[in-house]
C-alpha cells in the first residue's frame, strides 16, 4: 500500500477482535477510520493548479509541499533517469531566485527544504516557521514557471555529472546494490515503464543533451501537472491570497498523455545469480502482484507483516530465531501507481546455505497457504500497519504527503479514510487468498553471491548468470 500503517492507532482504533464477522467488520473499520481526520480544503486556480490547505495552529510552523505528478515511469527507453535529474535541477538557482538563496531562506531560518522523485511523482516542499509562508510559495512558483530562465549548459552538467555519481556511489558500487535493478529487470518487459530504475542508467545520463531535459520540464512542469500542500500554522484566506499572487499567472501547460501498463505475468520461475564484491551471499524473491489501486493492496500488505513484520511473525521467527540460519529477512508489498510487487530478502548466517534457506521459506509459505493466519497474527500486523501510519500524522510534512498522495493518485485527499477502513477489514481469508493467488511459481529468485563463488548460490545448477553490459544501461542473462 502507499501508505503504510504501523502498530498502534490512535487507541479509539485498537485492533479488531479476531471473531468479528466480515460484514461487521467491515463496519466497525468504517467507524475506525471516522476516527483520524485532517481539516482541509481542496480548491483549483484557472490555469489548472490544484492546492490543498489544512491549517493546524499546534505549532508556529508550516509545511508546503509541492508534487509534480511525473516520475521515472514517464521517461522512455533510452532517455532514462529524467526525473531524477530535474529533481537536481530545481535546486540550482531559477529566474529571479539566485543559486544558494533557497536553501539561505529556509535552513538559514531555521526550516529546511528538500525533494525526492518516485516512479510516479517527484516532490519539493519546505518546512519553515510560519512567517515564512510567502517566501516558501513565491520560489516554488520561480521555479515551477521560471527555471529554464537560468538552466544553461554548465548548471545541467553540473548536475547530470552529480547524479552519476549518486548513481556509481548508491548503485554501481555499493554492495548488493544492483539487486533491485535485476529484479525489475527480469520482472518486467523492456517496454514497461517501471522496467528501469528511478536513477537511471550512466548511457542514458551522459547521451542527454539540454534540450531533451528543457522539452521534459516544459512538459511536466506546469501547473496542469501539479498540486501544492499547504499544511501548518497559517490563515487560509492569506495562503489562497499568496497562491494567486504567485502561481496565478503561470501558464497552464500542454496536455499529458499518461502510459499505459499491462501487469506483467511470469508464468515460470526465473532463478538468477549476480557476482558482487560482497563477502556474504543474499537470497532475494519477488512475484509481480497488484498497484496500489487495487482491491488485493491491503491484504498483501497484511501478508508482509505476518511474515516479517515482528520478531514473532512467521519467516522471522523460524529463520532468525528458532533455526537461527539467517541475520536478516524481510518482506513486504511495494505498490506503485499502477503495479506492484511483493519480495523476500535473506541474509544468511555463516555456514547457512542459500538452497536450504530457500527451501524452508517455501516450506513457510506453503503452510499459510494451506491454514491462513491466526487471529493473533491478524491482530498483531493490523496493530503493526496502524502504527506507521500514525506516525506520519505527527508532523506537517507527513500530513501533506498523506493528502497528497489521495489527490494526484485518487482525485481525494481524503482517501486516506478509505485505504484506512480497507486495512482493518482485512480478513484471516483475505490473506490466504492473497497468498495462495500471488505468491506462486511465477516469481524471480536471485541470489547475490561474492565473486567467483556462484556454486554459493541458491540451486546453482538452475541458475542464470547475470552480467552488466559495457555500457551500463542494460543487464545480460546468459542463455543455459
Amino acid at each position: 500500500m502507499r501508505l503504510q500503517f504501523t502498530r498502534t492507532l490512535v487507541f479509539a482504533a485498537a485492533a479488531l477482535a479476531a471473531a468479528t464477522p466480515a460484514a461487521a467488520q467491515r463496519q466497525q473499520a468504517n467507524r475506525a477510520s471516522d476516527a483520524i481526520n485532517i481539516p482541509f480544503e481542496r480548491y483549483q486556480l484557472p490555469n489548472g493548479l490544484t492546492v490543498i490547505l489544512a491549517p493546524d495552529h499546534s505549532t508556529p510552523r508550516v509545511a508546503v509541499d509541492v508534487w509534480y505528478h511525473v516520475g521515472s515511469k514517464n521517461e522512455v527507453v533510452g532517455r532514462t533517469g529524467f526525473a531524477h535529474l530535474f529533481e537536481h535541477v530545481m535546486f540550482t538557482g531559477s529566474g529571479h531566485v539566485p543559486y544558494g538563496l533557497h536553501d539561505r531562506l529556509t535552513q538559514g531560518v531555521g526550516g529546511d527544504n528538500n525533494g525526492s522523485t518516485s516512479s510516479d511523482r517527484t516532490n519539493y516542499y519546505e518546512n519553515i516557521p510560519s512567517n515564512y509562508l510567502e517566501t516558501a510559495l513565491w520560489m516554488e512558483a520561480d521555479r515551477m514557471g521560471f527555471l529554464l530562465d537560468k538552466l544553461d549548459s554548465a548548471k545541467f552538467a553540473a548536475q547530470r555529472d552529480i547524479v552519476q555519481n549518486e548513481r556509481r556511489q548508491g548503485v554501481d558500487n555499493q554492495p548488493y546494490g544492483r539487486a533491485g535493478e535485476i529484479l525489475t529487470v527480469a520482472t518486467y518487459p523492456a517496454d514497461n515503464p517501471y522496467s528501469w530504475p528511478i536513477v537511471g542508467y550512466l548511457a542514458d545520463l551522459q547521451a542527454a543533451s539540454l534540450e531533451d531535459v528543457k522539452n521534459f520540464f516544459r512538459l511536466y512542469y506546469a501547473p496542469t501537472n501539479a498540486t501544492v500542500a499547504i499544511v501548518g500554522d497559517f490563515e487560509p484566506a492569506q495562503a489562497r491570497a499568496y497562491v494567486a499572487k504567485y502561481f496565478g499567472g503561470l501558464p497552464r501547460g500542454k496536455a499529458i498523455t499518461r502510459p499505459t501498463v499491462q501487469p506483467p505475468r511470469i508464468t515460470n520461475e526465473k532463478r538468477l545469480v549476480y557476482e558482487d564484491r560482497v563477502q556474504i551471499p543474499r537470497l532475494y524473491m519477488r512475484w509481480p502482484t497488484v498497484g496500489m489501486k487495487h482491491g488485493d493492496d491491503a491484504a498483501l500488505s497484511v501478508l508482509g507483516e505476518i511474515l516479517t513484520g515482528s520478531r514473532t511473525a512467521r519467516l522471522t521467527r523460524t529463520l532468525v530465531y528458532d533455526k537461527q540460519v539467517a541475520a536478516a529477512v524481510g518482506a513486504g508489498q511495494s505498490s506503485r501507481e499502477l503495479i506492484g510487487d511483493f519480495g523476500i530478502s535473506v541474509t544468511p548466517r555463516p555456514g547457512n546455505t542459500l538452497t536450504s534457506i530457500e527451501a524452508t521459506i517455501d516450506s513457510v509459505i506453503v503452510r499459510l497457504k494451506h491454514e491462513g493466519p491466526s487471529a493473533e497474527e491478524i491482530q498483531r500486523a493490523l496493530a503493526g500497519l496502524e502504527f506507521e501510519f500514525v506516525s506520519g500524522l505527527q508532523s506537517n510534512l507527513g500530513k501533506a504527503e498523506i493528502l497528497l498522495t489521495g489527490s494526484v493518485y485518487f482525485s481525494d485527499p481524503a482517501y486516506y479514510k478509505k485505504e484506512y477502513a480497507s486495512l482493518k477489514a482485512v480478513t484471516a481469508a483475505d490473506v490466504k487468498r492473497v497468498a495462495n493467488t500471488y505468491l506462486g511459481q511465477g516469481r524471480v529468485v536471485l541470489s547475490i553471491v561474492p565473486q567467483g563463488k556462484t556454486d554459493q548460490a541458491s540451486r546453482p545448477e538452475s541458475s542464470t548468470r547475470v552480467t552488466v553490459a559495457p555500457d551500463g544501461a542494460r543487464y545480460i542473462m546468459e542463455t543455459k
